[in-house]
């Protein structure tokens, strides 16, 4: 007998439907073709245990299961509970009247449990584009599935569960999720907050002027001056998720298997923070198996690299076009796949070996010329991509022991955020792609960052003092954009300039000097 059941692979960030093309007859062999790599092959071994212990029987007769398309590679153990199901159904031990009806996936252990399977959110999408009425998968998955509407979404927690489901004998509840209020319910929900920060006003001032305008940041200073501190309090200024961006980023986290039970869809931007150890594919992604990287799991949100230029220099030089193109393109010699990359990229550096050259309560006992190669270990074309630069200082005892309430909160910050994201919004409406100013292309910025004569010397004269490539004058007049929208100015004036100008703090000249 000839049966179907189906399954999905992931392509990128895209799902593809797999047939599983089930054929029982005369004979006694195991046969499965359709290019499965070998954790598919394995699954032999574990579909017959799980077929004992859930109280069924392997047929001891010729078994050829096809998986189609065929010149897809698949890969995984996903596919134990597609390709179980259909042997059951081919071997008459459950009725196959309804198979296509459903997608069905999960991973069996050998007493016939299912374990959680990576990739449910955009294999659900997929389900519901290909007319399919249900999904049947890992109870574990089922939430993060379940905010597709109009797609029945069944969790089991064993093999046997679903047999008794196609055949009647059981009633599995589809289960559902109110996408809105359960996103709209937790896109403030911060466990940090500025107002903790005692001092760094003018570091805590550039990152206002960053995340108003989505432009990169890098902070130098001493060990201790709170660089890491004001990195991670970044996106609890931010503007919230939009369900667009959440939907975005969940499908990365769900292709990576990080989403938790409980978690349907990511209600905040994500904060991701590498170790400065990590691969040249960990971090952009990639592989054999081509996986996204840290870059697009911080898509939508912040990439804070601690400790710049401890990472290993063709880690960092790969950031060059992600950060560019804000997409992550992985080419194969037979297939190509991209990942989307849109971050806000952190970083945080000491300015010397020892840490200690800005320090002014601890000498520095680096040589210029120990310090000059620190520095080199971050490449011109990189810390050019990089918009705002600024020196972060120890805070003086009086400001660290001073009350909470002096410091502003991250609320009153993001409210004027807010303001300036609204005016960038208006500005970039009928622009695609574009929705802040570090986004700018060089038309819109020769558009909307038009200068005075004033402000023409001004600038002028910086490239010349501080030998400013074009792309950092360009970074710089995108900076002026966000200062002037912060204060709610329609125009670049010069004391907009002058902020954005000495925001290029490793562009000048004095930097490695003693």
């Amino acid at each position: 007998m000839l049966v179907k059941t189906f399954g999905s692979t992931i392509y990128g960030v895209k799902a593809i439907i797999i047939t599983a093309e089930v054929s029982v007859e005369s004979g006694v062999s195991f046969n499965l073709v359709g290019l499965p790599d070998n954790a598919v092959k394995e699954s032999q071994q574990r579909i017959e245990a799980a077929l004992k212990y859930s109280g069924y029987t392997m047929p001891k007769r010729k078994i050829v299961i096809n998986m189609a398309p065929a010149d897809i590679r698949k890969e995984g153990s996903a596919y134990d509970l597609t390709l179980a199901i259909g042997i059951l159904a081919a071997s008459e031990q459950v009725n196959h009247q309804d198979l296509h009806k459903y997608l069905i996936m999960g991973e069996l252990s050998l007493d016939g449990s299912l374990q959680p399977i990576k990739g449910a959110l955009p294999i659900a999408i997929e389900a519901r584009a290909n007319g399919f009425e249900g999904f049947i998968l890992p109870k574990e998955n089922a939430r993060e599935a379940a905010i597709v509407n109009d797609l029945k979404v069944y969790g089991a927690n064993s093999m046997r569960e679903v047999a008794d489901f196609l055949n009647g004998n059981l009633d599995l509840t589809p289960v559902e999720v109110d996408t809105r209020k359960e996103f709209f319910g937790a896109t403030n929900t911060f466990n940090v907050d500025f107002k903790e920060i005692r001092g760094q006003e003018s570091a805590k001032r550039a990152m206002e002027v960053a995340a108003a305008g989505g432009h990169n940041i890098l902070m130098v200073g001493p060990p201790g001056s709170g660089k890491t501190m004001l990195a991670q309090r970044i996106p609890t200024i931010m503007p919230p998720l939009s369900l667009k961006e959440s939907l975005e980023t969940t499908k990365l986290y769900s292709i990576m298997g990080k989403l938790s039970e409980n978690q349907s869809l990511l209600t905040t931007r994500p904060f991701v923070s590498p170790h400065h150890t990590i691969s040249n594919v960990a971090l952009v992604g990639g592989g054999s198996t081509p996986h996204p990287g840290e870059i697009s799991l911080a898509h939508n949100g912040v990439l804070f690299l601690d400790e710049f230029p401890e990472f290993k220099r063709e880690a960092l030089e790969v950031l060059r076009q992600p950060l560019e193109d804000r997409v992550v393109t992985i080419s194969r010699s037979t297939y190509r796949v991209e990942y989307p990359a849109s971050f806000m990229l952190v970083a945080a550096m000491n300015p010397c070996p020892c840490g200690h050259y800005t320090d002014p309560n601890n000498p520095c006992t680096c040589s210029e010329h120990a310090i000059a190669n620190y520095l080199k270990k971050i490449s011109g074309p990189l810390l050019d991509r990089i918009d705002i630069q600024i020196e972060v200082l120890p805070v003086s005892n009086k400001e660290l022991t001073s009350a909470p309430s002096s410091s502003e909160n991250s609320s009153t910050m993001r409210e004027r955020i807010l303001h300036a994201r609204q005016m960038q919004e208006n500005r970039f409406k009928g622009e695609d792609g574009i929705h802040c100013n570090a986004q700018m292309t060089p038309r819109l910025i020769e558009e909307h960052c038009q200068l005075s004569k004033e402000n023409k010397q001004m600038i002028e004269h910086a490239i010349t003092q501080m030998k400013l490539s074009a792309r950092a004058y360009s970074r710089i007049l995108k900076v002026a954009r966000t200062v002037a929208d912060l204060n709610l100015s329609d125009s670049i004036l010069p004391i907009h300039l002058a902020e954005a100008i000495q925001y290029r703090n490793l562009d000048r000249g004095s930097w490695g000097r003693k």
